[in-house]
C-alpha cells in the first residue's frame, strides 16, 4: 500500500502521512456503508439512501485519484534535463583525441566548415613517457583526429606516423607548426587519399601478393610501401664508371645497408637496387619490410602471368597479346631479324648491335613489363616495353615491317598505358623520331594530353595518365585463354 518512492543512504523512504489518509478514508468507508447498511434494512427511504451512497462512494474514489496524482512518485523535473559534466569533466573531454572519425552536430559550432582532410605525417619524438600524450594533446586542440599510429623505433627518439583527418581549412603548414610546439622534430606532411585508410598489415601483404604473381611489381611494390621514391636497378658487375678499367662491382651486405635517405639491397641476379628517398631519411622499419619483399622476389624466381588476349585484326587474322619475358629471347631475336635497317634505326635510334645482351635487359622483368604479340603459328611480330626509369616510365614498340599499319602498335601502347595508371604512374614517355609517324600516331590516339620536347634532334612525348580516357583503358588483364 506504501510504494518507496525515493531512496536516502542506501534505505528506503516512506510517506507516512500518505498511510494516514489512505487508513482514515479506508475507516470512513466501512463507517459510512454500515450506517448506510442499517438505514436501508431498518428505514422506509432505503432506495433513496441507495442512491446517496452511491454517489458519496464516487466522489471518495474522484478524491483518491485526485490525491495520487498530486503525490506522484516521480521527482520534481530538473531546471535542464540534460547532465552536464563537471567544468574540469568537460575541459578534460576536449583534451582526448579519437581515434575514430565519428563527430556529432553539436561538436561543430554554428558557421564552422564540416568539411575535412586527409594528411599523413611523420615527426620524430623523444623516447620517453608522455611525448606521444603531448603529440595528442596538440592535434585534440586544433579538432584533429587521429585515424591511424605507427611507430618506428630509432636508436635516439621515435618516428611516429599519423594518418590524420583535419578540417579542411587547416594548413598543413599550421598542423606543423603545433607539432614543433609539442616536441616534434624533423615533422613532414603531405596530402593523403582514400587508399592511405588501409591499415599497414593489410597494405603490406596486398603489395607482397602482387610481387609474388609478377616480378615486375617489385618495384612498383617498393615505391607504394615506401612513399615517393627513385629506385634503380644496376648490375653487380657494371656499377663501376663506364669504361674505366679499374671499376670493380659493387660490393654490399647480403642484408643490405640502411645509409640515411638511401637504401641498398642485393637482388635475385646479383643486381644491386637503389632506393634513395631525399626528404625523409629511411627508418630500421622500413628497411626491414623491404628487405623482406626483395627476398620473397629472390626465392620466387623469374615469373609473369601467362593470361592473353585473342585480337581479330581487319583483315580477319587473329593474333594473341601476352605478357613475355627472357624466355621469349630467341623469339625477339628472330623479328628482330626480320625487321629493316629503318625500323630498327627508328626504334633504337641507331645501329643495333649485341642484341643479346639489350634484349635480356629490355625483356627481364626486374626492370619493367614487356608484351609480345604473336601470330597464330607462335611468331612474334611486336613487342611493347614498359619499363621503370626511376620515378619515371618510358615506353617502347618495336613491330615487324609486314605486320605494321594494323592496329597492333595502337593496341600495344594502350594496353601498355593501362598497365601504367594501374601501376599508379603519373605519365608515361615515348622517345622516337619526328619521322617515326606511326609512334607518333599512337600516342595521339590514346586521347591523354601530350608534351612534345626536341633533344638533340630526338623526339620525347609524354602522356600524362591524370585524365586517362576509356580508350586507353584497355582489357589486358581480362584474358582469353586459347
Amino acid at each position: 500500500m506504501s510504494d518507496v518512492t525515493r531512496t536516502k543512504h542506501g534505505r528506503p523512504v516512506h510517506h507516512w502521512r500518505r498511510d494516514v489518509v489512505e487508513l482514515a478514508a479506508l475507516f470512513t468507508a466501512v463507517a459510512v456503508a454500515d450506517a448506510v447498511a442499517n438505514m436501508v434494512g431498518h428505514g422506509p427511504d432505503g432506495p433513496g439512501l441507495l442512491v446517496v451512497s452511491a454517489v458519496v462512494l464516487l466522489a471518495t474514489a474522484g478524491f483518491h485519484t485526485w490525491w495520487a496524482r498530486r503525490h506522484d512518485h516521480a521527482p520534481p523535473p530538473a531546471p535542464d534535463t540534460v547532465a552536464r559534466p563537471p567544468a574540469d569533466a568537460e575541459q578534460a573531454g576536449r583534451s582526448t583525441i579519437s581515434t575514430t572519425s565519428t563527430t556529432t552536430d553539436d561538436a561543430v559550432a554554428p558557421g564552422t566548415d564540416t568539411g575535412t582532410t586527409l594528411w599523413r605525417m611523420r615527426t620524430t619524438v623523444r623516447d620517453e613517457p608522455g611525448s606521444l600524450a603531448a603529440l595528442c594533446v596538440a592535434l585534440a586542440e586544433r579538432r584533429i583526429d587521429i585515424l591511424s599510429l605507427q611507430a618506428h623505433p630509432l636508436a635516439e627518439g621515435t618516428v611516429d606516423e599519423f594518418l590524420l583527418r583535419a578540417p579542411a581549412d587547416l594548413a598543413g603548414a599550421e598542423i606543423t607548426r603545433s607539432i614543433a610546439r609539442a616536441g616534434g622534430a624533423g615533422t613532414w606532411i603531405e596530402r593523403a587519399d582514400a587508399h592511405d585508410l588501409v591499415d599497414a598489415p593489410t597494405r603490406i601483404l596486398g603489395l607482397a601478393t602482387r610481387t609474388a604473381l609478377d616480378a615486375a611489381e617489385l618495384p612498383l611494390a617498393l615505391r607504394h610501401l615506401l612513399g615517393r621514391c627513385t629506385i634503380r636497378s644496376l648490375p653487380a658487375a657494371r656499377t663501376g664508371t663506364r669504361g674505366d678499367d679499374s671499376a670493380r662491382p659493387e660490393s654490399i651486405p647480403v642484408d643490405g645497408v640502411l645509409d640515411g635517405t638511401v637504401l641498398k639491397l642485393k637482388g635475385p641476379d646479383g643486381e644491386v637496387i637503389t632506393v634513395e628517398r631525399p626528404y625523409l631519411p629511411f627508418t630500421p622499419t622500413e628497411f626491414a619490410r623491404a628487405r623482406a619483399l626483395v627476398e620473397l622476389d629472390t626465392r620466387l624466381g623469374p615469373r609473369i602471368p601467362r593470361s592473353q588476349d585473342v585480337l581479330t585484326l581487319p583483315e580477319g587474322n587473329s593474333i594473341t597479346v601476352r605478357r613475355a619475358d627472357t624466355a621469349d629471347i630467341e623469339a625477339a631475336k628472330a623479328m628482330h631479324e626480320r625487321c629493316s635497317p629503318a625500323t630498327l634505326d627508328k626504334r633504337y635510334h641507331g645501329p643495333v648491335h649485341d642484341a643479346d645482351r639489350y634484349l635480356n635487359h629490355l625483356l627481364s622483368p626486374r626492370f619493367g613489363r614487356t608484351l609480345a604479340v604473336r601470330t597464330a603459328s607462335g611468331r612474334i611480330v611486336g613487342i611493347g616495353h614498359l619499363l621503370w626509369d626511376g620515378d619515371e616510365t618510358e615506353v617502347a614498340l618495336l613491330v615487324e615491317d609486314e605486320w605494321q599499319r594494323r592496329g597492333i602498335g595502337g593496341q600495344l601502347l594502350g594496353r601498355l598505358v593501362a598497365m601504367a595508371v594501374e601501376a599508379g604512374c603519373e605519365s608515361v614517355y615515348a622517345v622516337t623520331q619526328a619521322s617515326n609517324t606511326g609512334m607518333v600516331a599512337a600516342m595521339r590516339g590514346l586521347g591523354l594530353p601530350l608534351d612534345y620536347q626536341i633533344e638533340e634532334g630526338t623526339l620525347v612525348i609524354t602522356a600524362r595518365l591524370d585524365a586517362t580516357p576509356v580508350s586507353s583503358r584497355l582489357p589486358y588483364d581480362h584474358a582469353q585463354r586459347p
